[in-house]
């Protein structure tokens, strides 16, 4: 009911609008300069308004990309204006994307953990075909393997015996350079995707671009960019996405570096990339609102 309230409230403000279009431009100059008296008169008074409800915060918003806002935002500060687009994006991100694959029932959990302890030896394939065949279930292996116990891989107490994912890095820094994607919204919610080049030794940013369409091909220039003839890097670390293909990994070869790809779902293990986005985004995006590729 609510939701249906706040679509009414944007489509009766966006009626206004094309009603004030049919209006002559010095009809609407006159009722602006109108409309600043009073509320110039009401800051003067002092007079605290009301909170905002989210059909209006919309509104601004949308009436923002118009013109230039900042000169006539008087109701609250621009750091509220931008927050309520990015509140804005989020709720156009979450009502574009799925809400993901949804969890299987506890019983069938307890089944599956059940089979697992009961029978060691049996791997998450073999459980899935037991399913499918005596009771109808179809899951995939990897459903099947997120619910597995974990068993542990060596005897508590003992070492391994291999280099840890830390020391790996920490004893390589100075030759690994580490890339990744983030994505950015606009002031018409347009995705760009921002690449990110970094090295681990300093921490800083090697090479960084944005394009509203990445592909592998552009991706390999922007590492061909990035990095010199005479560089003295070895590895290079970047997530599975579908971007990074296998014709570029073997580019990447050809420039000298070994593709070290991170587990799957394992955002920790390109930590420093991770951070350096983050703080990308605290510290610059989080800001400023962008209107085009190239501000």
């Amino acid at each position: 009911m609510r939701s249906c309230l706040c679509w009414l409230n944007i489509f009766g403000d966006l009626l206004r609008l094309v009603a004030l279009g049919l209006r002559s431009k010095s009809s609407l100059a006159a009722e602006s300069l109108f409309l600043r008296k009073q509320l110039a008169f009401y800051e003067e008074r002092n007079i605290k308004p009301r909170r905002t409800d989210n059909p209006t915060r919309l509104t601004l918003v949308w009436l923002g990309s118009w013109f230039d806002w900042r000169s006539a935002l008087a109701v609250v500060t621009p750091k509220t204006f931008i927050r309520w687009h990015h509140k804005g994006f989020q709720l156009f991100w979450r009502r574009k994307c799925q809400s993901g694959r949804p969890r299987i029932p506890p019983h069938l959990q307890r089944l599956i953990r059940k089979l697992a302890r009961e029978n060691p030896s049996r791997s998450e394939e073999r459980i899935a075909n037991e399913l499918l065949l005596k009771l109808g279930l179809r899951i995939s292996p990897r459903t099947i393997r997120k619910y597995l116990p974990k068993l542990p891989t060596t005897p508590v107490g003992k070492p391994s015996g291999d280099q840890r994912w830390s020391t790996l890095l920490k004893n390589h820094a100075q030759a690994i350079i580490a890339c990744d994607f983030c994505i950015v919204a606009t002031v018409t919610f347009r995705i760009l995707c921002v690449f990110v080049v970094m090295e681990h030794l300093s921490r800083g940013i090697v090479h960084a671009n944005v394009t509203a369409h990445p592909t592998a091909a552009w991706t390999l220039q922007q590492l061909r960019e990035a990095i010199p003839s005479d560089h003295a890097y070895r590895f290079i670390i970047h997530d599975r996405d579908a971007i990074f293909s296998t014709d570029l990994d073997a580019s990447a070869a050809g420039l000298g570096l070994a593709v070290i790809k991170t587990p799957v779902r394992s955002p920790k293990a390109n930590a420093l990339c991770e951070r350096v986005i983050g703080t990308l985004r605290r510290e610059c995006l989080d800001w400023i609102i962008l209107c085009v590729a190239n501000c």
